[in-house]
């Protein structure tokens, strides 16, 4: 009997516990916990770690988990380290779920990076106005160059004093590009640093970006192992067994 679990947190993974209900194949859609008053599924939602790949492994042997999809963000990358280890231990088969990256097109003014550290390292050292569209785990480093303003923007207020003085947005994705056009002149930003998520939902900003002639530093994906991968819901309906409308 078929029991699938959804390692989730990105739109595509709500797009796909939606297409999972839809088809009435059993499945839980799981959270890490890092964001508070996460969007409600339609499938039995759990939140919180596993506790390492041993402990996933342990859940999906516990709960009978017979196929894994790793839907979460593609920078979430010691959850999907965990998931390879953890599938490969107990014979589960495993595909991701994950837009293919960004790529550069003509007017685009990247400078890429491999790693938060080298975004720090790229940005001017005359003081600028800087839009770190990074997330909250991630801001740490920049408090070694305080000589910028920063624009932050999380999905929920921070809970503890930031490392460093900043304006903070608090709103909750997908972005418009036109939105994206106002907070940017309306903050006068210079800088842009970015993650290449790929997919639809935060590309506002990097075509905003290019439209006002902004330099972004994007910090590349980090490499993970070997594993299956789709960049659609319709693809892992098919994985499953199950056929969605075209276009899903």
């Amino acid at each position: 009997m078929m029991r699938a679990l959804i390692l989730g947190g990105t739109a595509d993974a709500s797009l796909l516990a939606a297409e999972i209900a839809r088809a009435g194949i059993d499945a839980v859609y799981s959270y890490g916990g890092r964001t508070r008053g996460p969007a409600e599924q339609p499938l039995p939602t759990r939140i919180g770690g596993f506790g390492g790949a041993s402990g996933l492994a342990d859940y999906i042997r516990r709960e009978g988990v017979t196929h894994v999809i790793d839907a979460t963000h593609p920078f979430a990358a010691e959850m999907s380290r965990n998931a390879v280890e953890a599938c490969k231990d107990t014979t589960t088969p495993l595909l991701a779920l994950e837009r293919a990256p960004w790529a550069k097109v003509p007017g685009d003014n990247w400078i890429e990076v491999a790693e938060v550290n080298g975004a720090v390292a790229a940005l001017p050292e005359t003081p600028a106005r800087v839009f770190l569209a990074i997330g909250r785990q991630h801001i740490a480093p920049f408090a070694t160059r305080p000589q910028h303003a920063y624009t932050l923007r999380f999905v929920d207020p921070p809970e503890a004093p930031l490392p460093f003085a900043a304006d903070v947005i608090v709103s909750r994705g997908p972005f418009t590009f036109d939105g994206e056009l106002e907070t940017m002149r309306a903050r006068a930003i210079a800088w842009i640093v970015a993650r290449n998520s790929g997919g639809d939902g935060a590309r506002a900003k990097i075509d905003a970006a290019r439209t006002l002639g902004l330099p972004v530093i994007m910090i590349s994906r980090p490499e993970l192992p070997q594993r299956s991968r789709v960049e659609s819901v319709t693809e892992v309906m098919h994985w499953l067994g199950h056929r969605t409308p075209l276009g899903a």
